[in-house]
């Protein structure tokens, strides 16, 4: 009989509510030795989907708190299991007194993901859509949230699910004219096959290309402004940022070191980073700065590269446009409130991407946000279609897309369509494992390991 676990699933900190959750065949009953209710009836007795108001107390009967108790029966819950909620004050303390109280009442501690997992082995959900549980919570924008929602909706399970039922129709085939020589089955039709290897190909790299944007929508992209001095690099650092992160003077030189920010730019989220101005000096700690400026520049997944409109172009423009090589940028063109001075020309040469902005106005913001978009590709990317947001997902797909390649280049090759069989039942395997319809333990502790406590 498995466990019944207990866990606080809010958020450790203070809050006006905390919520600790049980599941197991025993949560009733363990919750009916610390629960009280005002009506006098049992949680053992309640209805599924009703809530409770009582009073919660540890062993020795010491009132710890005021609750609300949530009831949900099996196998109409979350993990599939009966499942208890109490809602108590959230204060950090009484919480784990609370928890202390539901574990000393014959509870044990749940683990990283223990619920999520529960309801994956219940199958209440796949692997595929368990992972979109750690996406919901983590989203840090409206793009990120659509793509959570669609996975745990089992968009994605659903896209995978008919690429493999085409691949497990030849599969199908092919097995019967191999087991049953003698029999009266059609011969393969090598044309049907093609075809089918061909739209699965892709389907597999569409979805491929889709993770890295998506992974942008989750995790955010490491984003260096650079230029030379004065350029407006911390006017634009504060306009992004919504409020006065960086020191903005006339003065050459204010910021000399790494000024760091947390942005959403549009639903994309930018770890900011502000750097010194790039530009020749004698002053040994600006120098540093520089150097720190233009190594961040390098390790960058996105550079604005900021250039003052009104000033002509100068060494330190042109040593920033050498330096930037092929890190993704975008040339921010600022200062457009002022006449313009600069070399325009060498600017387009040089940069395939090229925004007009007043930062000091905010004019040409939302082509900046635009045109940021578009080039980490989000701008393309529809969230709700179903998209891979895990490592371990666009691993079960690329070996899926490499089994069916194989497949077809052994086809097209003359080879024997045992050989081809042999690719099928490859790349078969690996999407069976991406929903976790066949796994390995190590693959489902790999991934709910990395849930917190409590979900």
């Amino acid at each position: 009989m498995a466990r019944t676990i207990a866990a606080i699933a809010t958020p450790p900190g203070a809050g006006g509510i905390g919520v600790i959750r049980l599941s197991g065949e025993d949560a009733f009953s363990i919750a009916d030795r610390v629960f009280t209710a005002k009506s006098g009836r049992t949680l053992a007795s309640a209805k599924g989907y009703t809530a409770h108001y009582g009073t919660v107390h540890d062993a020795n009967g010491e009132r710890l708190d005021d609750a609300v108790v949530t009831v949900f029966r099996a196998p109409r819950s979350f993990t599939g299991e009966s499942v208890v909620e109490f809602s108590c004050h959230g204060g950090v303390y009484l919480l784990r007194r609370v928890l202390a109280a539901v574990l000393a009442a014959g509870a044990s501690p749940a683990g990283p993901g223990e619920f999520t997992r529960r309801a994956f082995e219940n199958g209440k959900m796949d692997l595929a859509q368990a992972e979109a549980v750690m996406g919901l919570i983590g989203a840090g924008g409206e793009q990120a949230l659509r793509a959570a929602r669609a996975g745990q909706d089992g968009v994605l399970s659903r896209t995978i699910g008919k690429i493999r039922e085409e691949l497990v129709l030849l599969a199908g085939d092919l097995a019967a004219w191999a087991d049953y020589p003698d029999d009266d089955i059609p011969q393969v039709d090598e044309n049907k096959l093609k075809t089918g290897l061909g739209e699965a190909k892709i389907a597999l790299k569409k979805l491929l290309d889709s993770f890295e944007a998506g992974r942008i929508l989750r995790e955010g992209v490491d984003t260096v402004i650079a230029g030379r001095p004065n350029a407006g690099k911390s006017t634009l650092m504060n306009l992004l940022a919504g409020c006065e992160r960086s020191i903005v003077t006339d003065i050459a030189g204010t910021t000399r070191d790494v000024v760091e920010e947390t942005v959403m730019l549009g639903d994309v989220p930018l770890r900011l980073a502000d750097t010194a101005g790039i530009r020749q000096t004698d002053d040994p700690v600006e120098q540093i700065g520089v150097s720190r400026a233009l190594g961040r520049v390098g390790s960058a997944q996105l550079v604005f590269a900021v250039f003052d409109s009104s000033q002509p172009l100068n060494d330190d423009d042109r040593r920033l446009t050498e330096a930037l090589g092929d890190v993704p940028c975008v040339a921010v063109i600022n200062k457009t409130d002022l006449p313009a001075a600069a070399d325009e020309d060498y600017l387009r040469a040089h940069f395939p991407r090229m925004v007009y902005l007043s930062a000091k106005t905010g004019e040409g913001f939302e082509e900046l946000k635009k045109t940021t978009r578009e080039l980490l590709g989000t701008a393309q990317l529809d969230p709700a279609a179903g998209i891979l947001y895990t490592e371990r997902q666009r691993d079960d797909v690329r070996r899926a897309l490499e089994a069916v390649e194989e497949a077809d280049s052994a086809l097209w090759m003359g080879m024997t369509l045992d050989a081809v069989t042999v690719s099928l039942e490859g790349a078969l395997s690996a999407l069976f494992e991406l929903t976790g319809e066949r796994v390995s333990d190590a693959v489902v502790d790999s991934v709910f390991e990395r849930f917190c406590v409590g979900k």
